[in-house]
C-alpha cells in the first residue's frame, strides 16, 4: 500500500477524535447556529477550517517550530487569543442581558450577520490559539516521515481542514433544525450566558497555558 495513504490514515485516525472534543470552535458554531442561523454558522465553519489549514501550513513551512520554541512568540499569540475569547464572552453575556434575543436570520440589518463577518469570526476563533501549533508539530513529527514531500503534507492538511469543515457544517445543520433550534432558543438567555462563561473560561485557560517542550 502507498505509504502516503498509510500516513494520512494514521493522521485522520488521531484527528477524528480531536475535532469532536468540545472547545471554543464548537461553542462558537453552536452559538452562531442558534443566534444567527445556518448560513452564518456554515460561514463560521469555513473560517475555522481555513484557520486550521493556516496552522498546518506554517507548521509544515517550519514557522511553527519558531513559535513553539519562542516564549515571546508563543505568549504574543496566546494573549491575543485569550483577549479575543474574553471579548467573545463579554459579547455573549451582553446579548443575554438584552430585552429580547435576536431571531436567526432576522430581517433587521443590525441583526443579520454577513458571510464575511461570520467567516472572520470563525477564522479568528481558531487562528488566535497557539495550542494547534504544538499539536500539529507533535502530530506530524510522530506520524509523518521526514522524507514526505511538503506538497504531500499540504495535501494532508487540506484533507484535515476539509474534515473539520464537514464536521462543523454538520453541527450547523443539526442545531438549525427547527425543533432543535427552537428548543435551544426557548432557553436562549441561558444558552448565551453559558457560552459567554465558556468563552471566558477558555480565555483564562489559554492565558495561563504554559509552553511545553
Amino acid at each position: 500500500m502507498n505509504p502516503y495513504v498509510l500516513e494520512l490514515a494514521a493522521l485522520m485516525a488521531v484527528f477524528s477524535f480531536v475535532i469532536v472534543v468540545p472547545g471554543a470552535d464548537l461553542a462558537m458554531v453552536m452559538r452562531q447556529s442558534i443566534v444567527h442561523g445556518r448560513r452564518a454558522a456554515i460561514w463560521t465553519s469555513l473560517g475555522i477550517g481555513v484557520a486550521l489549514l493556516f496552522h498546518i501550513s506554517y507548521t509544515i513551512l517550519g514557522l511553527g517550530l519558531i513559535v513553539s520554541q519562542s516564549v515571546f512568540a508563543f505568549n504574543l499569540v496566546k494573549y491575543a487569543g485569550a483577549a479575543y475569547l474574553f471579548w467573545l464572552g463579554w459579547r455573549s453575556l451582553r446579548d443575554a442581558s438584552m430585552p429580547e434575543m435576536p431571531e436567526p436570520d432576522a430581517v433587521e440589518p443590525a441583526r443579520t450577520m454577513s458571510g464575511a463577518k461570520a467567516f472572520g469570526i470563525g477564522f479568528l476563533t481558531n487562528a488566535l490559539n497557539p495550542k494547534p501549533v504544538v499539536f500539529f508539530l507533535s502530530l506530524f513529527s510522530s506520524l509523518v516521515s521526514l522524507s514526505t514531500p511538503a506538497s504531500v503534507k499540504f495535501g494532508y492538511g487540506l484533507v484535515m481542514a476539509s474534515a473539520l469543515i464537514l464536521w462543523f457544517v454538520g453541527v450547523s445543520v443539526f442545531f438549525t433544525i427547527p425543533a432543535v433550534r427552537d428548543g435551544f432558543r426557548r432557553a436562549g438567555r441561558w444558552i448565551s450566558r453559558a457560552t459567554g462563561l465558556v468563552f471566558i473560561g477558555l480565555g483564562f485557560k489559554l492565558a495561563t497555558e504554559k509552553m511545553h517542550g
